[in-house]
């Protein structure tokens, strides 16, 4: 090893023909040749069909190209699909693609499609919304087992005796009756006889089974916590779909043999005489159930396995059990019996109106049950009034209509409309929920004057105006009536005393006002909302509907402008006295302003408007508002500051950063958003007064970096700081202000012993060598074009920086500290050259200043002999086993170093090098194929003119094999 005084001694570097040397060779292209960009030669094939006795098929192709492109081969009829279409039959194809366009046009009307809402999608909504309070009973299958056992013995008719007198123990008193549950034991409950029918039918019980289906169906003519009976028909039907759906598969799977596989879209003709037999006996079993209500159910449960016995069996039953409903003299049990059966219909036949209309009118015809004494007397036993009796109905009826109007005729529609209201205001409101929005949309006018013509008795008329407006908000009405409308619902609006009713109708029929008038009637709205639900702080009551007013107004107003300039819209607002609340409406406000603002701005009411609701935003983070948060309200105040520009008024612009640090300081990612905003400001302000650079100019260049240079000691994170003092600097630097540039760079250097050992990075703790070591070799490219002090002597920010590395603390087994020695070293080789590699324009760098000074190459050689020496007493700690991989790696490193930018002429420095060659093979632990490609490079280049001494060091450098 070289002894520790050994000098850099750097080569003189012509960087523009090392530039020229690294750039890659151009290879003239010849037009024919092969290029990547070049379009694709398609070659067409054309085969002739071949015939069944095999003889040869004669292929013609053309092409425009010989070449061979394995892109296009797919297209020249090789490929396994076209194979198979060449040796197709072409009338056997038009057969089948006839064939198959039928099956799908014939099938579309026996499937619905995806614009009908499914029942799933209704289910969560019911059993949130219908619940209660008081204690509910629920009876549990006890049923023995006798019979069971020895029954494979048994005759085929003995086993339907057996199974048919299991079924008499069941109803003759094998149950237990649970009371006095809450709501959710009862729907515990539930869920365990759901697991115990899938267990039943898993371990083939399947008698007990039916049992449990049955006990569950007879569960749906208990009407005596009324209250809960939707909640209790979605849980009761869910049981009843599990047992259909296991029917249906075990049937199926009769049919399915080695020999075939059912189709899907299978007829009677394809199922075998077991799986009839099977599907009759569950029928025969069904039809011996005692009670209406649980026969009905579960029949209709596995009306799909009517598929299994004729063509005609779902058509035949549907009629049959509509007709069964009418069995059923409760009003409620009724209508929901029509709706579970309207649902199985749509899924098996939902092209057989028929049945669908005759369950609507049949609910007609006992709809008026719900005023007669039965009804009246039981709600009286009960404490139900009739108000909150009729909303248990729009679940059924709803389904109902949604049954009957999925692609019925505009005439059927009307007719249906016309005919079935009977001035019923519930009646009127599920028409309105289960057509189409088009439907209702242009027949608004006819429905305002059914909403005042009809009985109101029991659900109110607005509510009738907020279905009519939900539908409004989906479609647009005539435009010769969209005045009227909104009119005419107003009037039945405003006239609300209830501030609930009247916040849940105004927030629907804000939409419609945003979405076909201008703020003119959007203030008026606003200002009717505000005069209702301030008195007596009813606002607090209503914030979720509130809040859906402002997304419908910002949805429709993308110009800020205009928003801002309705009068009431800020009023509006200032209810949002809960802090989250009003947090989350400036959010969605910000938000909006993001999302839609194409052009920067400087209207000073809308910096005015968002300047307080980003303060707004910003307040409200304190000590437990958690990063995610903090994070969002920085992004969304950020994208307003970015949207901000006043042109060319430059000291406005700065006024404008000055006002956001003070309203913004608690969020450091705003903080850092406005440094490099005002650091872009400098930048651009030195770009449009290039030539002219005034006093003025100057003063608000150093205006800006004064900014800055206040700000970044305010942030937390210790390397936002030194970035941005780094960048800052450069700023400053390029806009010529030398003694305000040396002020950054210094406080970025007395900054580097507060690095922490360990940095936190995305909630975990990560080590901060490594981000230390990129923010230096980034600092180090900067101080090369900084030029010295005359006052602080020759490199005083590379002596400053040098102390501070070596004063740091590092890591004991860290080899950092070595490789931005390194780095160092290639800072002070690039300072010892002649001309720099790189300038910034209107300030002289230390070639310029110095002009290739001997005593100023002195410095920097006294430099580069002390760090080399630090790099050198490293390497030789390492000599211990198990440092020696390092040493080996860092050998090597100091070596590329000194090939780069060592000048090797010097005997010192090339003996030096061949050292740390030997030192890096020294234990076997180099990697050979680095070495060998590193020697191959020192071979090529001692080819160049100046580099001819590389020949004799290529020759001293030996390549060791491992042994």
């Amino acid at each position: 090893m070289a002894p520790p005084s050994c000098p850099m001694h750097s080569r003189n570097r012509n960087y523009k023909a090392e530039f020229a040397s690294c750039r890659l060779e151009a290879v003239p292209l010849e037009f024919g040749d092969y290029h990547p960009l070049k379009p694709i030669t398609v070659t067409e094939s054309r085969t002739k069909k071949v015939n069944r006795k095999g003889s040869t098929s004669s292929t013609s192709s053309s092409s425009s190209s010989s070449m061979v492109d394995p892109l296009s081969s797919v297209l020249d009829g090789t490929d396994p699909l076209s194979m198979f279409a060449a040796t197709a039959d072409p009338v056997a194809l038009a057969a089948a693609t006839d064939s198959s366009r039928r099956k799908r046009d014939r099938d579309d009307n026996s499937v619905v499609g995806s614009d009908f809402e499914p029942w799933a999608n209704k289910r969560g909504e019911i059993l949130a919304r219908y619940t209660t309070t008081e204690k509910l009973s629920i009876n549990l299958f006890m049923g023995s087992e006798k019979g069971k056992a020895g029954t494979a013995t048994l005759a085929m008719s003995e086993k339907v005796r057996t199974r048919l007198e299991e079924l008499d123990d069941f109803e003759e008193g094998s149950q237990k009756e649970l009371l006095n549950l809450t709501q959710q034991d009862y729907v515990n409950r539930i869920e365990e006889l759901n697991q115990s029918l899938k267990d039943a039918w898993a371990s083939d019980q399947k008698v007990k089974a039916l049992k449990i289906v049955i006990q569950c169906s007879k569960l749906l003519s208990d009407t005596s916590v009324i209250q809960f009976y939707p909640s209790k028909f979605v849980l009761i039907t869910d049981i009843l779909d599990t047992f259909g759906k296991l029917v249906y598969e075990r049937i199926f799977s009769m049919c399915v043999d080695n020999r075939s596989v059912l189709p899907d879209h299978f007829s009677p003709e394809n199922a075998n005489d077991t799986a009839k037999e099977t599907c009759l006996n569950w029928f025969f079993k069904i039809a011996s159930i005692r009670e209406l209500i649980p026969r009905f159910y579960v029949e209709a449960s596995i009306l799909k396995c009517n598929k299994f016995l004729s063509k005609t069996g779902i058509s035949e039953c549907l009629p049959r059990l509509t007709c069964m409903i009418r069995g059923i003299g409760d009003p409620l049990v009724s209508v929901y019996a029509r709706a579970y059966l309207c649902r199985v219909g749509m899924e098996v036949a939902p092209h057989l109106k028929e049945t669908l209309n005759k369950n609507f009118f049949d609910f007609l015809l006992t709809f008026k049950q719900i005023h007669g004494d039965t009804v009246q007397n039981q709600l009286v036993v009960q404490g139900v009034e009739l108000p909150s009796y009729l909303p248990l109905y729009p679940p059924a009826m709803d389904w109902i209509f949604q049954c009957i109007s999925y692609h019925a005729p505009e005439v059927t529609a009307s007719v249906l409309t016309w005919g079935s209201v009977s001035c019923s205001a519930l009646l009127l409101n599920s028409v309105m929920s289960a057509f189409r929005a088009e439907f209702i949309a242009t027949r608004s006018m006819d429905f305002i004057g059914m909403i005042k013509e009809c009985d109101e008795s029991g659900f109110p008329k607005h509510l009738l105006f907020r279905s009519l407006g939900l539908n409004l908000a989906l479609a647009d009405p005539p435009e010769s009536d969209r005045l009227q409308i909104l009119n005419e619902a107003w009037k039945v609006i405003t006239k609300l005393k209830n501030s609930q009713d009247y916040i849940n109708c105004a927030e629907v029929w804000v939409e419609y006002t945003c979405k076909h008038f201008t703020k003119r009637e959007v203030n008026t709205v606003l200002a009717d909302v505000i005069k209702h639900m301030t008195p007596d702080r009813a606002f607090e009551d209503s914030y979720p509907q509130l809040q859906l007013i402002i997304k419908k107004v910002i949805a429709y107003f993308h110009d800020f402008s205009v928003l801002f300039s309705v009068e009431k819209f800020l009023p509006f607002l200032d209810m949002f006295q809960k802090e989250s609340v009003r947090v989350e409406v400036c959010k969605c406000i910000m938000d909006a302003f993001i999302k839609h603002q194409q052009e920067p701005t400087k209207d000073p009411v809308i910096l005015n408007a968002l300047l307080h609701v980003c303060k707004t935003m910003h307040d409200s983070v304190n000590a437990l508002t958690l990063e995610d948060e903090k994070r969002m309200l920085s992004y969304l105040i950020n994208g307003f500051i970015k949207m901000v520009s006043f042109g060319r008024d430059f000291e406005q612009q700065l006024s404008f950063y000055v006002e956001s640090r003070s309203m913004f300081c608690n969020l450091e990612p705003v903080l850092v958003q406005l440094i490099h905003s005002v650091n872009r400001l400098a930048m651009e302000t030195r770009k449009l007064m290039k030539g002219n650079h005034s006093r003025k100019t100057a003063a608000f260049v150093r205006a800006c970096v004064a900014y800055c240079f206040i700000t970044i000691p305010s942030l937390a994170g210790i390397f936002t700081r030194l970035n941005l003092y780094l960048h800052s600097g450069q700023v400053a630097l390029a806009n010529q202000c030398l003694s305000q540039a040396d002020a950054f760079f210094k406080a970025a250097i007395s900054l580097i012993p507060e690095v922490p050992k360990m940095i936190n990075i995305d909630g975990k703790m990560r080590p901060s060598e490594s981000f230390l070591l990129e923010f230096l070799c980034n600092f180090f490219s900067t101080l090369l074009i900084v030029p010295d002090h005359p006052e602080h002597g020759v490199l005083f920010l590379v002596r400053e920086l040098l102390n501070v590395i070596q004063d740091y603390t590092w890591e004991d087994n860290s080899d950092e500290k070595i490789r931005i020695y390194t780095c160092v070293l290639h800072l002070l080789s690039a300072m010892s050259q002649e001309t720099y590699l790189y300038h910034i324009d209107k300030v002289d760098s230390n070639d310029s200043l110095y002009g290739g000074d001997s005593k100023f190459l002195a410095e920097n050689n006294k430099l580069c002999e002390t760090v080399m020496a630090q790099i050198l007493e490293h390497l030789k700690a390492l000599a211990k086993d198990e440092a020696l991989k390092r040493q080996s790696s860092l050998g090597l490193s100091f070596f590329n170093s000194i090939l780069a930018h060592g000048d090797l002429r010097n005997n010192k420095l090339n003996q030096l090098s061949v050292n740390l060659w030997h030192l890096a093979q020294r234990h076997g632990c180099a990697d050979t194929r680095t070495m060998v490609k590193t020697l191959e490079y020192i071979k090529k280049q001692s080819k160049q003119p100046d580099m001819t001494h590389l020949t004799e060091l290529a020759l001293r450098l030996p390549l060791q094999t491992r042994t």
